[in-house]
């Protein structure tokens, strides 16, 4: 009689340990490691330069899409470029809206200094006459200049004015180059002494 136990136990070890039970079980397991991709890398990055850069063209303000390599071992130890953030894009629209206000500011003042020009007249330009109405020397953007200070308080650039050739006694228009959207226009009665 045992070996009537010995038998029931000798079939359950061997099926336990049989080729095809052993395939069984691997198939009921969970797998111990997952692997999960994270995705692609981002080959590219969208930066604002803060200084000119030759090797890609840009210039300081602009905003370019750069290769991430480039970005993270060239401009970022150097400080060239920053990552274009909603926080940093909010920043450039404050900053470009104050230097919109400023040039705003600027071309008003010119167009009020162009007024004042056009409005107080003819500027008087003594001169030594020769025969006629011929006078000694020209007079030059230097001279009107000259008389600006002298009358208005007002400094104001020779390289930006554009007197025309004056060998005469006579009425002249000279301009005054204010700004790039505003000339004025300035009126010069050259007389002999």
């Amino acid at each position: 009689m045992a070996s009537p136990s010995c038998a029931s136990t000798l079939p359950w070890t061997a099926a336990a340990s049989s080729p095809s039970s052993t395939r069984r079980l691997q198939t009921r397991r969970a797998p111990s490691l997952v692997i999960v991709a994270q995705g692609r890398v981002k080959k590219y990055r969208q930066v604002i330069l803060k200084d000119d850069i030759d090797e890609i063209s840009g210039k300081k303000g602009d905003t370019m899409k750069v290769r991430a390599g480039f970005y993270r071992n060239f401009l970022l130890p150097k400080g060239k470029a920053t990552l274009l953030t909603p926080d940093v894009l909010k920043e450039m629209q404050v900053e470009q809206e104050r230097i919109e206000a400023e040039k705003k500011r600027v071309k008003e003042e010119a167009q009020q200094l162009a007024r004042v020009f056009e409005t107080i007249g003819a500027f008087k330009v003594p001169r030594k006459g020769g025969k006629g109405k011929q006078i000694f020397g020209s007079v030059t953007a230097q001279d009107l200049v000259d008389i600006i200070k002298s009358q208005l308080n007002r400094d104001v650039d020779k390289r930006l004015v554009e007197v025309p050739e004056i060998r005469e006694v006579g009425e002249y228009v000279a301009e005054i180059k204010l700004h790039p959207d505003v000339t004025a226009k300035v009126r010069l009665t050259v007389y002999a002494k």
